[in-house]
């Protein structure tokens, strides 16, 4: 069988066990939590995607990954944004397809819908402030402030404990970085890039996709799977939007040593007052706009977050109440 054929028979094989789901019980079956809707992906021709963008002009390209080329659109009165993938990006692309038909929820970007004509084509919702890396490491955007991105890690954490605990099977994103974080015109977080996501069983090995910088020990060693995973890949997002620094860092520009930013906060919080060299890794911008109490908090949620046995890793509800507690305490 070819290779487009598999293609074809997966969307369909997709497309058939979504519609029996609803057909059964009028939606397809979620645990209720707060936030979450049903929609089905809608199946777009080339023809309406390509007159949408230009005939995919890179006047309309806003964005460039591993598996594609990213255009801005208006879709039957809607913004969206098209990731254009390659045939031989199947898996990713069936992957994606797979996740966000079956799991909806406020902070995970929203898919619309799918083309498989030629190229393969997703189509999600446009979000209009980018990509957190961006916020944190580009240059031309203001810096965000401290209560903003305590709120986007929250967000973000909200997302990853929906697909971690409350959907029917276990979904692992498998590659957490601040460039698949996205935020909203409200500096709302959510959650993207699915392509890599397994729906797996925990424990079980996988072969090494990701980024580097953000995986854990047992991950790049052994490809061991879990929620944990993520869970570290986190911690490094937190360490990230403290410092805004990149994950891993070359001293004296690209030609330095490498250094991994979980190694420079180690550094730091094992020091006998933390506090001290902590204000020195914050982010510059940010000024004295900071609570300290608030950032130290948050670098010890990142340290546990990134220790180095998985087991003794929160989990994503453990960080979510984190998180919250962290948010209250500074509106109070």
């Amino acid at each position: 069988m070819s290779h487009a054929r598999c293609l074809y028979n997966g969307v369909y094989r997709m497309k058939t066990e979504i519609s029996a789901a609803m057909l059964r019980n009028g939606q397809v079956q979620l645990t209720p939590v707060q936030g979450i809707t049903v929609d089905r992906a809608v199946e777009f021709s080339y023809e309406e995607l390509s007159k949408a963008t230009n005939d995919f002009s890179l006047d309309n390209k806003i964005g460039q990954g591993g598996f594609g080329s990213v255009y801005y659109a208006e879709l039957r009165g809607e913004k969206a944004a098209i990731k254009k993938m390659d045939m031989q990006a199947s898996k990713e692309f069936l992957a994606e397809l797979k996740v966000l038909t079956h799991v909806h929820h406020l902070n995970l970007v929203r898919l619309i819908g799918y083309c498989v004509e030629g190229s393969l084509f997703l189509v999600y919702e446009y979000i209009e402030n980018g990509n957190l890396s961006q916020h944190l490491h580009g240059s031309g955007r203001d810096p965000l402030p401290w209560s903003t991105r305590v709120q986007i890690a929250l967000d973000s954490a909200r997302g990853l404990e929906y697909i971690h605990e409350y959907t029917a099977s276990v979904f692992i994103h498998c590659d957490i970085k601040s460039a698949n974080i996205l935020i909203d015109r409200n500096f709302n977080g959510k959650v993207a890039d699915f392509g890599l996501t397994r729906l797996t069983e925990v424990g079980s090995r996988s072969r090494l996709v990701g980024t580097f910088g953000y995986m854990s020990p047992e991950y790049a060693q052994y490809g061991d799977v879990s929620p944990k995973v993520d869970v570290y890949a986190f911690g490094v997002v937190l360490y990230e939007l403290i410092s805004a620094k990149e994950a891993i860092i070359r001293a004296n520009g690209s030609d330095g040593e490498p250094k991994g930013l979980i190694a420079l906060f180690d550094e730091v919080l094992s020091q006998a007052h933390p506090k001290d060299g902590l204000v020195k890794m914050i982010d510059p911008r940010l000024k004295d706009n900071y609570p300290l109490y608030s950032v130290h908090k948050m670098a010890q949620l990142a340290k546990a977050c990134t220790h180095e046995d998985p087991q003794r890793r929160p989990r994503m509800r453990s960080i979510v109440v984190a998180l919250m507690n962290l948010s209250s305490s500074m509106e109070d």
